[in-house]
């Protein structure tokens, strides 16, 4: 099997835009990793898996699976300035590894169905807040609230609407006058009120409870499942596995190497997610709140404890206000991923491609709300159309994308490959972390875990 090491044509590489500085790329970067799986996800999963014990095994699967896979995208972007499908093609002419690249934009079509909605959700109420809507309101009224709102299709699709909207004008107008420019807003506003809520919710009468909770060990409430979902769950926020990344990899020069920035992108992914822990715990602990009620914990729980808390709606504004700005950074890259993918390979209009996408992935989107309220009784193997959908993405797809990923780079190239590429220009460089990453550590594990879950193997 061939692989072609062919240079890049300057001629395209001046055609194609680039990031106007290696910081707004880093900033981009982690704006596309930071998101649902911080936010709205990453509290739930914690909570539903045991608290710490899944966090330790999380951020394991972060540092020597999910990185490795991170910088390996960025890697492949660099090198050739495609999508991940091209990118494929170019590497590897005559085979079939870039099928490999198109179900990497199937999954990313079926997260962005979804994560348009949800982000919807974060829009909606975070007018609530602004507006008071359910200030001093009963649990009772809140929740009654949220489930008329989930049985209300029309203002479901208003919501999702605006943030398809919100998402296709950032994209239509690129990267550097488009994404890059909102990044370097948005993600230092977001991390100042990430800290600010996590001041405030530790400092919470009757947080020690939730703090111990998030913060101790229990590894007797680790099983197969809660293993798997704390892989799954580093891909997600991440944002790794569909080779989504690989598109901002092409639009990086080669000055500096990958691996300081690919870590800089880790690093503020995982503080983002652990300082959301440092939100969400000690308040749901201070106001006697079950924290492992799933998804609606972000939507029910949390305006329950608002409403009760001295300045709840400001709080709650800021809260709502960090989700948006949270969930818009990476819907822009989700969705720059699949415009991409369409402009390089099909030679489509960034302008018409945009659009068409928008669309297309809105009324995929309607289904998805859909299934939690008036077609929550419609299943797929059991499961709500919403909960297939983040079960095929989080627990299949991305960990076996990234797999079939870690096969092709460890022992189809061999890691060599992308080493020159990643340790190309000033900066720090990796070796053995990375060889040892892509060939035995990532693979061994999630080739173990899906043995567990299956039932093969057990412990």
């Amino acid at each position: 099997m061939s692989i072609s090491r062919e240079t890049n044509n300057p001629v395209l590489e001046n055609q194609r835009e680039q990031w106007s500085s290696r910081m707004g790329f880093v900033l981009a970067s982690i704006g596309g990793a930071i998101g649902l799986g911080n936010v709205w996800k990453f509290p739930y999963v914690t909570g539903r898996y045991g608290g710490a014990s899944f966090l330790v095994i999380y951020l394991i699967s972060l540092m020597f699976i999910a990185t490795p896979i991170l910088i390996t995208e960025f890697a492949i972007g660099r090198k050739t300035n495609l999508n991940y499908a091209g990118a494929l093609k170019k590497l590897m002419p005559g085979t079939k590894w870039y099928l490999l690249g198109i179900v990497g934009v199937i999954a990313l079509v079926i997260v962005l169905s979804f994560y348009f909605g949800i982000a919807g959700w974060a829009i909606a109420y975070l007018f609530k807040s602004l507006t008071g809507s359910y200030a001093g309101a009963s649990s009772q009224q809140i929740v009654a609230n949220f489930g008329a709102f989930m049985n209300s299709p029309l203002e479901l699709f208003f919501w999702q609407f605006i943030m398809v909207a919100i998402t296709g004008f950032i994209v239509i107008r690129g990267i550097k006058g488009g994404i890059e420019k909102v990044c370097n807003v948005l993600l230092p506003l977001l991390f100042i009120m990430i800290i600010g809520l996590a001041i405030k919710s530790v400092t919470l009468p009757g947080a020690g409870a939730g703090l111990e909770f998030y913060l101790k060990p229990n590894f007797s409430a680790l099983t197969p499942e809660a293993i798997l979902a704390a892989i799954g769950q580093s891909f997600f926020t991440l944002g790794v596995g569909c080779g989504n990344l690989v598109i901002y990899g092409s639009y990086l020069d080669k000055k500096k190497t990958i691996t300081s920035s690919a870590l800089m992108v880790s690093l503020g992914d995982t503080m983002a997610a652990l300082l959301m822990g440092f939100i969400i715990f000690p308040a749901v602990f201070a106001f006697g709140v079950e924290p492992t009620l799933g998804p609606p914990l972000v939507f029910i729980t949390l305006p329950i404890i608002f409403a009760k808390m001295k300045f709840g709606m400001v709080f709650g504004t800021l809260f709502y206000l960090l989700l948006f700005f949270a969930c818009l950074t990476s819907t822009m890259c989700i969705l720059e991923a699949v415009v991409g993918y369409c402009v390089d390979e099909w030679k489509w209009n960034r302008k018409k491609t945009v659009i068409a996408s928008s669309i297309l992935i809105f009324v995929l989107g309607m289904f998805q709300m859909l299934s939690f309220g008036p077609w929550q009784d419609v299943t797929i193997f059991g499961k709500t159309i919403f909960d297939a959908s983040d079960f095929l993405v989080n627990n299949m797809i991305l960990p076996g994308g990234g797999f079939i990923m870690l096969v092709l780079v460890g022992w189809v190239w061999k890691p060599k490959l992308l080493l020159d590429e990643i340790n190309l220009g000033e900066g720090f460089k990796i070796n053995k972390y990375y060889t040892y990453g892509v060939k035995y550590i990532g693979p061994l594990a999630l080739i173990t875990v899906f043995l567990q879950l299956v039932g093969i193997i057990k412990f």
